[in-house]
Order: structure tokens, then C-alpha cells, then sequence
């Protein structure tokens, strides 16, 4: 497996370190860091990402969380290791990640059940750190960055 190209983001001045703002604006605020894993776990998965796959795998790992919770990620509505909360952000992000599946993107009853577990600064920091994964994912999928590669490189 090769990449198409060096990753946008080193190619770009600026790209990179604009992207690593917004990812990280959203930390410390009213969501757990384990949510957030899961959460680009979840969209990195849809999006065929295998770098951002394998981090955060990694990060989930690092954050003590189970292979039985990390593996069951792309299987959550049917394993019993989530938490509602958790599932409300997992529901929320395959919403916005699939924005084009349905004819209302967010359905009032995704959004709702994520506005049950989550005030306005937690439901802000999910949908901007769901769009910022996107963002990632579709950068590296695009130019079929290598899992382990380029993650390295950029450190």
C-alpha cells in the first residue's frame, strides 16, 4: 500500500496546525475525553480512515478502555458496553457523518436524546468535534495516508 501524496496537511502551511486548533478547542469542556474517542473511533470507521483507526484505537487503549469496548465501537447498539451517553454521541456522529443517508440529516430524535445527556456545551463540543474528525478522515482517505506513517512523520 502507497499513498497518493504526501498528506495535505504538511503540504499546506498552516493546514495542519488550523485543524489541530479546532480538534483541540473542544477539550476541557463539559464531555468526557473517552466520548470523544469513541466518537472519532466511530467516524474514522465510516469513513474508511485506517490512520485515525488505529489512533484512536490507541488513545482508547491508553485510556484504560477495554478490547471488548474498542472492538465493539462499530457494533454499538447491539454490545452492552455503553453507556446512554455514550450512545447518544455514537448516534449523533453516525447522523452527522452520514448527513446524506436520510432526508432530515439529524433526526429530532437523535438530536434530542443527545440534548438529554448533554447541555449546550457538550452538544457544542460533539457536533464540532464530530466535524473536525470528518475533516481528518477525509483528508487522509482521500490520499490513502498509511496507518502508522504519517502520524509519525508529522511528530
Amino acid at each position: 500500500m502507497q499513498a497518493r501524496m504526501k498528506n495535505p496537511l504538511s503540504v499546506i502551511p498552516g493546514s495542519f496546525q488550523a485543524l489541530l486548533a479546532l480538534s483541540k478547542s473542544v477539550e476541557n469542556r463539559k464531555l468526557p475525553q473517552v466520548t470523544l474517542y469513541l466518537v472519532y473511533l466511530r467516524s474514522s470507521q465510516i469513513n474508511g480512515c485506517s490512520v485515525c483507526v488505529a489512533l484512536h484505537s490507541a488513545e482508547l487503549r491508553q485510556a484504560g478502555e477495554s478490547d471488548d469496548r474498542i472492538f465493539a465501537v462499530a457494533a454499538w447498539r447491539e454490545a452492552p458496553w455503553f453507556t446512554d451517553a455514550e450512545r447518544a454521541a455514537l448516534a449523533l456522529t453516525e447522523a452527522l457523518t452520514r448527513l446524506s443517508d436520510r432526508p432530515d440529516a439529524v433526526p429530532d430524535v437523535i438530536w434530542n436524546e443527545a440534548a438529554r445527556h448533554y447541555d449546550e456545551d457538550g452538544l457544542a463540543a460533539l457536533v464540532i468535534s464530530i466535524a473536525a474528525i470528518n475533516v481528518w478522515n477525509r483528508v487522509n482517505a482521500a490520499t490513502r495516508q498509511i496507518a502508522g506513517q504519517w502520524a509519525s512523520q508529522a511528530a
